[in-house]
């Protein structure tokens, strides 16, 4: 079950979406933020964003979602320094490994983070109870006239 939510009225550039455990939801997060980045007019940086946005989904899903739960995404646009930033917040007690402790260069997987760190402006962990949340900023120059 997909639950989003727009608070359009007073915040219109910020858009959430919710989804449950389920490997379509990474595909359908996907979707969501390009179509957010679309209606903002920040097609710019899509590529990097997308990818970013698909990693850390996968992450919140594989490491830091017990079953019976969900991931919400939640992104936010200051159209007035250009900034965009990419939550992604989960209830699991899952570590981030931080850089440092990367996958050896033979691994088939544990390299997300590494393309995070290098394709966006800024990312970081932050605390939320229960679990964490993953976030990631790009600066983004809106094209047109950013939309709600």
């Amino acid at each position: 079950m997909n639950e989003t939510t727009q608070l359009t009225a007073r915040l219109p550039h910020f858009r959430e979406v919710f989804h449950r455990r389920e490997r379509r939801a990474v595909p359908l997060v996907r979707k969501f933020v390009r179509e957010a980045l679309l209606d903002w007019a920040c097609e710019g940086r899509a590529d990097d964003v997308l990818l970013c946005v698909s990693e850390l989904v996968t992450n919140a899903l594989l490491h830091g979602v017990p079953p019976g739960r969900g991931v919400r995404l939640q992104l936010r646009l200051d159209p007035a320094d250009g900034i965009l930033r990419v939550e992604v917040h989960d209830s699991g007690d899952g570590e981030v490994r931080l850089p440092g402790s990367w996958a050896p260069s033979d691994a088939e997987t544990g390299r997300g983070l590494l393309m995070v760190a290098t394709l966006a402006d800024k990312w970081g962990v932050g605390e939320r109870n229960p679990g964490k949340a993953v976030w990631c900023e790009f600066a983004v120059r809106a094209e047109g006239r950013v939309t709600a």
